[in-house]
């Protein structure tokens, strides 16, 4: 949804219907993940994808075919034994579901909460013995309250149960649930939040690792206490800068899993009390700029703060992948390839 919701806010801003395709599962290897959608206007304009170019005339003329009245609908993608290379197919081998429908007002309720940055879970009937659910929804806030239903209260207590667990683990796709009239499979498509970038720095490698992070979706904050480093023109693509001690803002910060810090400023006063706070929060990745030297002195002064070996032990220094990097922008990229590896864990 993040990725079409601007298009999909000016076409309903202009009266237009829209129909929706969503990714609700994947098997083997396939172009796009669970969640990856592709939104059509009335008038015909697109916007997203759902498979990298493999299959979207079929789901494009699916959803034109939504819009003239037709009732939601799950396709299937992929190559089989009954299957051959002349039919629609991914050419990666892997197979994916499809689900079209036309935007309703739980989707509206959705890209509402995704553009404010809201935690939201949105749970779909795609396939049941008892054609009247098909399509049925449930929206799942943060805080519990919901907005919908999927047509039976025990459905609907079924799905709140796994999408507040799933909200909390970050993560979408499909249940099968009993109800009065047979069973019922229930897509749940949980938007969380993009994850969030700190930065402890304003230097040189800062300027191109903030507009790479933005990039890929990050939430970059970058924090200084020097006014001379932090300033607009030197970091146009911060979402936040803020000019104040490190180690202060984040011991007021939201720090997640969602959450990666990279350390910058290779100075001590900066760097030791704002890794002791990074490193007794829960973050997924916490990385540091300096030489061994520097990391044996820094690493000393963390154990005279209180940081145990264990906490230590979780600085990814010398900061990135090892890339041979020499410039900024090379850095940046090892930087940002080590933070991206390591939230999908293939860094330890």
């Amino acid at each position: 949804m993040r990725d079409v919701v601007d298009d999909i806010e000016r076409w309903r801003a202009s009266g237009e219907r829209v129909a929706l395709a969503t990714v609700v599962s994947v098997t083997g290897s396939a172009p796009r993940g669970i969640g990856a959608m592709l939104a059509v206007s009335e008038g015909g304009e697109i916007s997203g994808s759902v498979s990298g170019g493999c299959v979207e005339p079929a789901v494009i003329e699916e959803e034109l075919r939504t819009l003239r009245a037709s009732p939601p609908k799950l396709l299937q993608f992929g190559i089989t034994e009954e299957q051959n290379v002349e039919r629609i197919g991914l050419s990666c081998g892997g197979e994916i579901r499809v689900f079209v429908e036309r935007m309703d007002d739980a989707h509206e309720a959705l890209a509402q909460a995704v553009r404010a940055g809201q935690p939201a879970a949105l749970a779909t009937v795609i396939a049941s013995d008892s054609p009247q659910f098909l399509g049925r929804k449930l929206l799942v806030r943060e805080d519990g309250q919901t907005l919908g239903s999927l047509g039976e209260p025990s459905l609907d207590a079924l799905a709140l149960a796994d999408a507040t667990v799933m909200l909390r683990q970050g993560a979408s796709g499909t249940r099968q649930y009993p109800s009065e009239s047979g069973q019922c499979e229930i897509f749940i498509d949980v938007h969380a939040p993009p994850p969030t970038l700190i930065i402890v720095g304003a230097g040189h490698v800062s300027i191109p690792l903030a507009k790479l992070a933005k990039v890929l979706g990050y939430h970059v904050v970058v924090v200084d206490a020097r006014e001379a480093f932090a300033t607009r023109e030197r970091l146009p693509d911060a979402d936040e800068l803020l000019v104040e001690w490190p180690d202060e803002v984040l011991a007021r910060l939201p720090l997640t899993r969602a959450t990666a810090i990279a350390v910058l400023t290779h100075d001590d006063k900066f760097d030791v009390p704002a890794l002791a706070v990074a490193l007794r929060s829960n973050v997924s990745y916490v990385g540091a700029i300096g030489s061994r030297s520097t990391r044996e002195r820094r690493d000393a002064r963390l154990r005279e703060a209180g940081v145990t070996d264990e906490q230590i032990a979780r600085i990814h220094g010398p900061i990135g992948l090892d890339l041979g990097a020499r410039v900024p922008e090379e850095i940046a990229l090892a930087i940002l390839a080590q933070i991206v590896a390591v939230r999908n864990g293939r860094v330890p």
